[in-house]
């Protein structure tokens, strides 16, 4: 990893951390196709922002590469799953870091859950980068609006793999 602690995104002990989260649907169905669609990597379908192998498992160890497309180019970044997270049968998800040769340093926690209140399925994502490379330091202004970008089109992704989940 090109990072440390692992487990800081999850532990919430670092400067800089991104966490949003939005309903994506409702009721224990939802919640199980949410679940189904992170472990799929789902997340990631985007046009924009893809992951390679696109089947990857989920298991703590497995590295991907996530690509994204951004200015008429491509990057390429390495990332390792770090690991799972976990509570009372009511949230699934995992963390990945990222290895060095990643345009960033850090860690991001995919989640799913459901409030045991509301019924409300929650996809949340919490982060914490710092620039590695050049242009991403250089360009950090316009980093952080691709990865809001990310935050707000992995949401709308995991509420079409819901959908999708439902038709079947």
């Amino acid at each position: 990893m090109s990072y440390e602690p692992v487990g800081v995104v999850q532990s919430g002990a670092c400067r800089a951390l991104d966490d949003a989260s939005f309903v994506i649907g409702h009721g224990r169905a939802d919640f199980e196709r949410a679940r189904t669609a992170l472990a799929a990597w789902k997340q990631f379908d985007l046009g924009w922002v893809e992951l390679f192998p696109r089947r990857s498992p989920i298991d703590t160890g497995t590295v991907v590469a996530v690509v994204i497309k951004h200015f008429g180019f491509w990057s390429v970044n390495g990332c390792r799953v770090a690991y799972h997270a976990t509570a009372n049968g009511n949230a699934f998800g995992y963390a990945y870091g990222t290895l060095p040769n990643h345009a960033e340093s850090g860690e991001e926690l995919f989640e799913v859950s459901i409030d045991p209140r509301t019924d409300d399925v929650i996809y949340r994502i919490r982060a914490t980068s710092a620039p590695q490379a050049l242009l991403t330091w250089i360009g950090q202004p316009i980093v952080r609006l691709l990865q809001a970008q990310f935050r707000r089109d992995s949401a709308e992704a995991m509420r079409r793999a819901i959908a999708e989940g439902e038709r079947r």
